[in-house]
């Protein structure tokens, strides 16, 4: 059997993994079992490098704030603010901080300098403007899809004034406090005033799609879609912060599902422009029902890839990515009998494995979970095989 998983195992290379497919994806999903590495993130940047010289790929997705990546592909667009200020501003849950981000961002913006439009690399937050602690006002997406709007058809139209939209959003502390988190008494989300920026913001995105030819003609098609990702975002936070007020047992569900759902309707988005490369963690991007703990309580629901998945159909494709060791994070040498455990016994450092002939190569041998020592890793499930196109083992993260 060793023999045999040696034989699924391939270079790191943009052709290994198309040759693992039966045809080059929309949406090439690339997960990762812990964030903070860049390890990881530097063979995603050579990955990306390699789609784009060799497959044709213009686009990069990661699990980032959508409202942010607007500041970073404006960047590499047009190289409007400085390279300090994009990381600091154009990235959420701390990933400007990681020297691989940065390196991406440089070399998506000089790889764009100089070239037309059409050959312009881009970029995309996919994820809502969430972190763990809560989400973010809506203002910001409701009010730019408010004034795309009164600018292109006329305040006549319009549900509602600038002024009116402003006293219904109030002071933005009162939608981000973090205390809501835990305790839905102190959300918003409820309120009178929430509830009427929840039809006021269904109205608005009514309208943009009514009026989308004029729209498209009065501004341009990149317009008209970053209105749409302001709609959508508007309407996905408002629904977020309305479940942050709920008292049932359901809480947690709806909102880590919420959570997934925007992720994939921001993906399906993006990639009607072109093929993407979407990078986040595995528990985002399989398709199979992702499941977690919290606050003592089993979540489970239905991850951002398998949304786009069963959309998609084969124009989705998922690498999931397992390690051996983050020695500095106390995951040592995995045991033998796991998934990771046979794969660190070859002599590679990092490979590309084909998953359903790993599968097929391990027959009726059931290997077993690995048990993660450190929060912030999740090991592979041996039981996701067949739903992964391929698998990106690391062997070993060196130390920080």
């Amino acid at each position: 059997m060793a023999t045999d998983i040696k034989d699924t195992a391939h270079a790191v290379e943009a052709a290994a993994v198309m040759r693992l497919l039966p045809g080059r994806p929309r949406l090439l999903a690339l997960g990762e079992p812990t964030h903070g590495e860049d390890t990881l993130l530097d063979l995603r940047n050579e990955l990306f490098r390699q789609l784009v010289e060799q497959e044709g790929y213009r686009t990069i997705a990661i699990e980032s704030d959508c409202m942010m990546g607007l500041v970073v592909d404006d960047h590499i667009s047009s190289g409007a603010g400085t390279l300090d200020e994009v990381m600091e501003h154009g990235f959420s849950h701390g990933f400007g901080a990681s020297a691989a981000n940065r390196e991406l961002v440089r070399w998506m913006r000089a790889h764009n300098d100089g070239r037309p439009a059409s050959e312009r690399l881009r970029f995309a937050g996919f994820d809502g403007p969430l972190e763990i602690t809560g989400a973010a006002s809506p203002r910001q997406s409701l009010t730019a899809l408010h004034g795309y709007l009164s600018a292109t058809v006329g305040v006549d139209l319009l549900p509602c004034s600038a002024d009116a939209l402003d006293r219904l959003l109030g002071a933005d502390d009162r939608w981000t406090d973090p205390a809501a988190m835990m305790d839905p008494t102190r959300s918003v989300g409820q309120s009178a005033e929430a509830r009427e920026l929840r039809l006021l913001a269904d109205d608005l995105v009514a309208l943009l799609d009514a009026q989308t030819p004029h729209l498209i003609s009065a501004t341009s098609r990149e317009d008209w879609d970053q209105a749409r990702l302001y709609g959508r975002t508007a309407t996905g936070l408002l629904r977020y912060h309305f479940w942050m007020a709920d008292t049932s047992p359901a809480r947690m569900t709806r909102l880590v599902g919420l959570r997934d759902q925007m992720m994939a309707d921001n993906l399906l988005a993006v990639a009607a422009r072109g093929p993407v490369l979407v990078h986040a963690h595995n528990s985002h991007l399989q398709r199979e029902k992702s499941t977690m703990r919290m606050g003592g309580l089993p979540l489970e629901w239905w991850s951002a890839g398998a949304l786009v998945s069963a959309r998609l159909g084969e124009e989705y494709a998922f690498l999931a990515t397992a390690l051996g060791t983050i020695r500095h994070q106390g995951v040592d040498t995995p045991p033998a009998d796991t998934v990771e455990g046979l794969l660190y016994a070859l002599p590679q450092g990092h490979y590309v494995v084909d998953a359903r002939r790993l599968a097929a190569a391990l027959g009726d041998t059931r290997p077993a979970l690995r048990a993660s020592p450190y929060f912030g890793y999740a090991p592979l499930d041996p039981a996701h095989l067949a739903g992964s196109d391929g698998i990106l083992f690391v062997k070993d993260v060196p130390q920080r």
